[in-house]
């Protein structure tokens, strides 16, 4: 090569590198600049660069092609050049030069060489940067994981920001049920488009980051709250490509907003706040958003000290069965009970309100369930032993139980053990169960039906679901909420009395026993005896009662 051109290729390779080098200034348009100042050096009519993952990807085309320059005169391929990397990437060059041009010589077919590796090495580099990002910082469904929110999170206090910035941890709610009516493949789609919007309202200021499942994770720009909120509260979220098909999504929401001056150390000073929140909100019959105050704090330690407590709680004996009559209201006989809980620690009444929620957010809620239910079948043999009338009786079990593949071999179990009959038993499962795991419920009251234990939904008319679980479900016994019940001198002609009338004809037609909760007046009971509904539980027979006042009752 002449002097001048010589001059010229190493002027515009040190530039090209020093492109490739300078990170912070670094632009597509730059790279170009450079590249195309050297294909013209060299005659070169395209120059064109394709990354692909694997040999696999590059043998069927799903790869990244990058036109680095085209003058548009056409021509043929004269070099090319392939290198696969460590990881298995493959990564290609060719170049090509118009018909009737002077072919490169070899000293020039050396130095284009170089350029093509140089690029290469380049192109290789920043592609399996991304990729190792990509597979850091994303899930496998393509949403930010919980490295993206932390990495974040450590940005933020970098630069002193975190006091400007609200943080939410947040569960889609019902969303299992929604996977159920609308199919998988839609609900993602859903999942997506809910998350989309939150992305779009939070844009540059903040992140929205997925922890798992339908659990995710957000902090962004307080000035973003409300607009936020708004959408975590609901909104309607469309599922098919003509934008026709919508479904309300909401979510339980626990938010922090992080005050100036707060004392960072690691993730963990927020998340356990949010988190928190979010349970509280999941637990609420009323709020789906709850914001961290210095109730969720001490909610928080009591969790820990319940959680703490029960397991030597349960092996000193201090969960104690109470039994709630049930009456058949024209004979006023006890023809049930239901066995409700109570903890009797250092001489201190514990109510089921108080600890039931949180044992219930792990396994130690199945553990209680099964240890009500040994002493009730205990408490069963000891009067048949006793030669003493006995009635069926009620025990709940939480939905935890659901995951539970071999539940109804456990519950058959502990009955045989105790030599109970079956027909004695009833398993009471809240209608709530149903928006977790419908299809296990309807397995687990089938088979306990076909072993003669009866079941009954607990609870019904405050769920979402509850003519498919009466239509799906062959349950025994129908528990109506007192939420059902028509007020004392309320009109019979009301919306809820008309259900009320309308839902026990309907249970009774199906074949249910019909049971009345909440029972606590004397008008309440004679508008069940219009009804034609005769058994009832409520204060108005009988409170829960300790086993020994209940046996006295029932003997009596």
């Amino acid at each position: 090569m002449e002097n001048d051109k010589l001059m010229r290729y190493y002027a515009l390779l040190e530039r090209l590198t020093g492109t490739m080098a300078d990170s912070e200034h670094f632009t597509l348009d730059r790279l170009n600049d450079s590249l195309a100042g050297l294909c013209k050096l060299f005659r070169v009519s395209k120059g064109v660069t394709e990354f692909y993952k694997s040999a696999s990807h590059e043998k069927s085309g799903r790869g990244e092609i990058f036109v680095c320059y085209d003058s548009g005169e056409g021509g043929s391929e004269v070099m090319g050049r392939r290198i696969v990397t460590k990881s298995m990437a493959v990564t290609k060059c060719r170049v090509y030069m118009p018909t009737g041009v002077e072919p490169l010589n070899d000293e020039e077919r050396e130095k284009v060489d170089l350029i093509m590796k140089t690029v290469l090495s380049f192109v290789g580099n920043i592609k399996l940067q991304k990729i190792v990002e990509r597979l850091t910082f994303y899930d496998d469904s393509g949403y930010r994981n919980m490295r993206s929110f932390m990495r974040y999170l450590e940005l933020l206090n970098e630069k002193k920001q975190l006091g400007t910035h609200t943080a939410a941890y947040f569960n889609l709610r019902h969303f299992s049920q929604i996977n159920q009516e609308i199919g998988r493949n839609a609900g993602d789609m859903v999942m997506r488009n809910y998350f989309t919007m939150l992305e779009e309202v939070i844009g540059d200021e903040g992140i929205v980051c997925r922890v798992g499942g339908d659990n995710f994770v957000a902090i962004f720009d307080d000035g973003l709250l409300i607009d936020v909120l708004e959408i975590l509260k609901g909104v309607p979220v469309t599922y098919d490509a003509g934008n026709s098909k919508r479904v309300t999504i909401s979510a339980s929401t626990g938010v922090f907003r992080i005050p100036d001056g707060f004392a960072y150390e690691d993730p963990g000073d927020i998340m356990d706040k949010i988190v928190a929140s979010t349970k509280t909100a999941k637990n609420s019959d009323s709020e789906s958003i709850v914001f961290f105050d210095s109730k969720t704090e001490a909610g928080k330690e009591k969790l820990a000290n319940i959680r703490t407590l029960f397991p030597q709680a349960l092996a000193n004996g201090e969960f104690k069965v109470y039994y709630q009559p049930k009456t058949d209201i024209q004979s006023e006989e006890i023809i049930g009970a239901e066995a409700l809980c109570r903890w009797e620690h250092e001489g201190e009444v514990i109510m089921p309100a108080d600890f039931i929620p949180i044992l219930e957010q792990s396994s130690d809620i199945c553990k209680l369930d099964f240890f009500m239910l040994e002493r009730v079948c205990q408490d069963i043999r000891r009067r048949i032993d006793a030669d003493k009338p006995v009635v069926r009786i009620s025990v709940n079990l939480s939905r935890k139980h659901m995951l539970d593949a071999d539940l109804t071999e456990h519950i058959i179990e502990i009955v045989d053990r105790n030599r109970i009959p079956h027909n004695l038993i009833e398993i009471e499962l809240n209608e709530s169960t149903t928006d977790v795991e419908f299809k296990e419920v309807k397995r687990v009251v089938g088979e306990l039906q076909q072993d003669g234990i009866c079941t009954s939904v607990d609870d019904f008319g405050i769920g979402q679901s509850s003519l498919n679980l009466i239509r799906e479900i062959p349950w025994s016994v129908l528990k109506l909420d007192r939420s059902l019940l028509p007020a004392d001198e309320e009109n019979p002609h009301s919306t809820r009395s008309v259900m009320f009338k309308y839902l026990v004809a309907m249970a009774k037609e199906l074949g249910l026993e019909c049971i009345a909760e909440g029972v606590e007046t004397e008008n309440q009971v004679q508008m069940l005896r219009n009804n034609n509904c005769s058994l009832a539980q409520g204060y108005y027979f009988g409170k829960p009662l300790p086993s020994e006042e209940f046996e006295k009752k029932l003997d009596e």
